[in-house]
């Protein structure tokens, strides 16, 4: 009991049990490994049929002396070193998405084959065939599957709640898919009784499905409540590659925003989002899901979706983020208007405008496309601002000037770009 009770006090309080209580002397340790010294031997009272074992009597004890003579001892909390790096970081982009005003949401990753093969895994190569854990006592025989993508579950969510009234919806989840590799966790199970051999052990591993971690969001509706002198804007395409963007923000990841192909996704309004310079990586998607799925699934049309894959985000963060040095100088700003073809990807110029424009440049944006009258037929403009500013002095009208047409000079040799 962590007391020193004396033996005066263990005879008198067994004797007002009830119980008798013979004393003898053992001069060596008992057969049960007891030390030696004073022996009780204790005749519990018919009446007390709970006092079987030794330890019940000891408890007993404790009781009637009371609990209060017990001291409090408090463990000593072994040092630690608090969140690991990933923790951390997915601990900031969930705590990020709920302050940009989304609602966090669990769902259930057991989905039906159908699900798995329509939305694929959101960082699946276009044709990728696609594989799936089967589950060998699922709960219900239609979802008889383990997810390799988020956006079904979540999706089934926005679906119950907007039948319910809910129509403004900004959700979102992190959890974990299943992407089983050849193997498919072919291995026979090893019988009991023995450690099985380091080979068959290995064999069960290569058969776990990889299970990296995801994050994924659903807009439905508007971005606010109706009021007086206020109209709520709708979710678009351009908000859920936005927050992928902050995802990537949240983490210190730049990605790169281009064209992509996704069956679950309207063809022209999907984004392919992979990891900026490196092997470009493709880390996820976003963009408005196919108007023909959503009218089947009951769900209001244009809801948008994004789904990254937030392990290799976290892998590529740097571990330190060395902050810039900010300029005194003042900036200069330009735009430039460029024709091209239609189908050339907008992101593919900016990138090349970036790079021709040299160290100067401190930022550049998108902010208008136009096709129609003044533009020829089968082309469209893509207009830019750029913002020159350079670190030790105030930059001349020449010096920006200079830049910009050496980007545009690099966009014309690459994509065809005519200046508007």
């Amino acid at each position: 009991m962590g007391v020193e009770y004396t033996e005066e006090q263990i005879e008198r309080t067994l004797t007002d049990l009830g119980a008798t209580v013979e004393k003898t002397i053992a001069a060596q340790p008992g057969p049960d490994g007891g030390a030696a010294g004073t022996v009780f031997t204790v005749t519990s009272p018919s009446w007390r049929s709970d006092l079987e074992i030794r330890e019940d009597l000891v408890e007993e004890i404790g009781r009637l002396v009371g609990y209060d003579e017990i001291p409090s001892t408090v463990p000593v909390a072994p040092p630690g070193r608090g969140l690991t790096r990933s923790q951390a970081d997915r601990r900031r982009v969930l705590q990020g998405l709920a302050d940009a005003g989304l609602t966090e949401v669990l769902a259930y990753p057991f989905v039906s084959a159908a699900q798995n093969r329509f939305f694929g895994s959101a960082t699946a190569e276009e044709g990728e065939a696609q594989r799936m854990v089967h589950l060998a006592n699922p709960i219900s025989a239609e979802f008889g599957y383990l997810r390799t993508s988020l956006l079904p579950g979540l999706l089934e969510i926005a679906r119950r709640n907007h039948s319910r009234g809910f129509r403004d919806l900004a959700l979102y989840e992190s959890g974990s898919v299943f992407l089983p590799g050849e193997q498919l966790g072919s291995a026979s199970i090893p019988p009991l009784g023995a450690r099985p051999a380091d080979e068959v052990l290995a064999d069960l591993g290569a058969g776990i499905p990889d299970q990296p971690r995801h994050v994924a969001a659903v807009f439905t509706g508007h971005d606010s409540v109706a009021g007086p002198g206020h109209a709520p804007r709708a979710w678009d395409w351009q908000d859920a590659i936005g927050t992928a963007l902050d995802v990537g923000a949240l983490l210190g990841v730049e990605l790169a925003v281009t064209q992509g192909h996704h069956q679950a996704f309207h063809p022209g309004r999907t984004a392919r989002l992979s990891l900026a310079g490196g092997d470009g990586t493709v880390v996820g998607v976003a963009g408005e899901l196919l108007p023909t799925w959503l009218e089947t699934a009951d769900l209001p049309a244009r809801t948008v979706a994004m789904e990254l894959d937030l392990d290799a985000l976290i892998a590529a963060a740097a571990g330190v983020v060395v902050a810039q040095t900010l300029s005194t100088f003042p900036p200069t700003s330009q735009d430039v208007a460029l024709v091209v073809p239609a189908d050339t990807v907008a992101a593919e110029v900016l990138a090349t405008l970036r790079e021709g424009a040299g160290e100067l440049l401190e930022d550049i944006a998108l902010f208008d496309v136009y096709a129609g009258p003044g533009v020829p037929e089968g082309q469209k403009s893509l207009a830019f601002s750029l913002r020159f500013r350079a670190p030790d002095r105030t930059l001349t009208a020449d010096e920006a000037s200079g830049a910009r047409s050496a980007a545009t000079a690099l966009a014309a040799e690459r994509h065809g770009a005519v200046q508007r």
